[in-house]
């Protein structure tokens, strides 16, 4: 066919080929060897290239031209997509970084939508209604009564201010160093007797009880760290300004010191009197030392606030609203409220009751009340047993599901929300305690407030006395003593048995730690929780039944 055909034009064509990396390279090289190829034939011969660069480029431009048709040409290209295999690990290896585990969390609230959707589905068939409402009307009971009584509890904590206000005013026996800190004791054990009793003899049902009393706990740890705190920073106040004319024989030990045991606190006197330096000049120094340490301590770490300016109201309210049980002079602070995150966490909060009153109502409750019924029926003890034993099997599954809910509405809602309000910027409220090995390292990482605070009131305050294992002892029989409180309030009965599961704790951390289970993560794993989960279906079924 001739090219002046007119009919060449209608005749249908390929469309040309890109040309590839190989054949640019092909080009190239041809050029080179032919000795005439020029920059705009090769930025040219691919669609890629973009706008030739001019004769007059800038050098820079050059160099980045060259740079990107030095990566293209070398660039291989394959038929089949290229797999880049490298050496890794899987996402759950244990020495794997990756962390983002959120899908899981995701699909933890699908399969309680799920239980949910069921439940009612089957309430719906054998009752005509898609949820029981036995449950619920224990909730809905006495709730003005409570919501009374809880702000009352609240607001008395208050005297605790005024109380210092008024041992920091006095100069005699009412100073909080003689008489103050008795009268604030006194005052807290009295304190703590009416509110628990309180529940008893209006005879609330046992859903009011185990709120107000958890409440009540918290309080007093609150009231507890204010009071002793400040009495400590009154003390400290008395000090600084004796120093301003100090008499002979005044006590110059150090503001604030932890040691491991008394035994510590005399080598570190031992040190200090081997000072070689003269008498005189030591006492200058020391003097000009402690003044320095006790106007820090009376200071914030941030540096705002300095005692007495936080003794206000405003100060001891703010304390209250935040989700914390351990009182310092101020705290770090967030810019603003997030008000949509307020929302969601308190949100979050009405359902996870709502999700624990279903599990509660549908799959706890009637295997109590028919276990029951089955234990007083039983006439032999491996009868009773056995039913002990099955109701504790059959409670598993609903107890572990209570279990990570009340972990979620307390330390994830409730302290989040509470916290955004306050402006709180420390969200530290737990950390991966699902990765414990032991009991001891699950103490600190469960419930970090309450940890903070007996660790510095019950566990350093009793170390300065007596030996480290007395003050964990120490320290493990308070924390059982809150808990057998709370399940004496749900079950109106005192056993024991919490009591004793917790103080359990101490000889299986030991053995846990002993040499021949020490490392071995997955068995020490299981086996925190195996025993977390058995531990509370066991506890809950005795307190019902036996």
């Amino acid at each position: 066919m001739s090219r002046d055909d007119p009919n060449l034009d209608n005749v249908l064509r390929p469309r040309p080929n890109r040309p590839t990396t190989a054949d640019a390279i092909q080009r190239i090289t041809n050029g080179h060897a032919k000795g005439n190829t020029t920059t705009l034939e090769i930025t040219g011969s691919s669609s890629r290239a973009g706008t030739p660069l001019p004769e007059d480029a800038p050098p820079s431009a050059k160099s980045i031209s060259s740079a990107r048709k030095h990566a293209r040409a070398t660039a291989k290209k394959r038929l089949f997509h290229t797999i880049n295999y490298t050496p890794r690990t899987s996402h759950f290896d244990p020495k794997s970084e990756y962390r983002d585990f959120r899908g899981f969390f995701v699909l933890f609230w699908m399969g309680l939508a799920i239980m949910v959707t069921t439940t009612a589905i089957k309430n719906i068939k054998e009752t005509g209604y898609p949820l029981r409402v036995q449950v619920y009307e224990l909730l809905s009971r006495n709730v003005v009564s409570l919501a009374i009584a809880d702000g009352l509890m609240v607001g008395s904590i208050g005297v605790s201010l005024y109380l210092h206000r008024l041992f920091r005013s006095s100069n005699g026996i009412l100073r909080w160093g003689k008489a103050g800190i008795w009268i604030q004791s006194i005052y807290q054990a009295i304190w703590l007797f009416i509110w628990v009793e309180w529940p008893f003899v209006l005879e609330w049902t046992w859903t009011a009880q185990v709120f107000f009393a958890l409440h009540t706990l918290t309080f007093l740890m609150k009231m507890h760290s204010y009071a002793f705190y400040n009495g400590h920073l009154s003390e400290t106040e008395r000090r600084l300004r004796a120093l301003d004319r100090p008499e002979p024989g005044a006590s110059l030990h150090k503001a604030v010191i932890y040691p491991s045991s008394p035994a510590r606190l005399r080598e570190l006197d031992q040190a200090s009197d081997s000072d070689e330096k003269s008498q005189e000049k030591q006492l200058r120094e020391e003097i000009e030392e402690l003044r320095t340490n006790l106007a820090t301590e009376l200071t914030s770490p941030m540096g705002n606030i300095t005692y007495p300016q936080n003794l206000t109201v405003y100060n001891f309210a703010d304390y209250i609203l935040c989700p914390t049980l351990c009182y310092e002079l101020e705290y770090p602070r967030t810019d603003h409220i997030r008000w949509l995150e307020v929302f969601y966490k308190t949100l979050a909060v009405f359902g996870c009751i709502f999700l624990m009153t279903v599990v509660s109502e549908e799959f706890i409750t009637p295997i109590l009340v028919d276990a029951t019924i089955r234990i007083k029926q039983a006439e032999s003890i491996s009868d009773k047993s056995l039913v002990l034993a099955e109701s504790i099997s059959v409670m598993l599954f609903p107890f572990m599901l209570e279990f990570l809910l009340t972990f979620l509405v307390i330390w994830e809602y409730a302290l989040g929300a509470f916290a955004e309000l306050s402006c709180f910027a420390d969200r530290h409220f737990y950390s991966d305690w699902w990765n414990c090995e032991d009991w001891l390292e699950f103490s600190r990482e469960w419930n970090v407030p309450v940890y903070n605070f007996l660790k510095r009131h019950v566990y350093f305050s009793t170390k300065y006395y007596t030996s480290d294992g007395i003050a964990m002892a120490l320290t493990f029989l308070i924390s059982s003593l809150g808990h057998e409180l709370i399940m004496g309030c749900i079950s109106k009965k005192l056993r024991g048995y919490g009591m004793f599961a917790m103080m359990l704790q101490l000889p299986l951390v030991a053995i846990q730690r002993s040499k021949y289970v020490r490392g071995r993560w997955v068995l020490n794993n299981a086996f925190f929780w195996g025993s977390i989960i058995s531990g509370i279906s066991a506890i809950a079924s005795l307190y019902v039944l036996v």
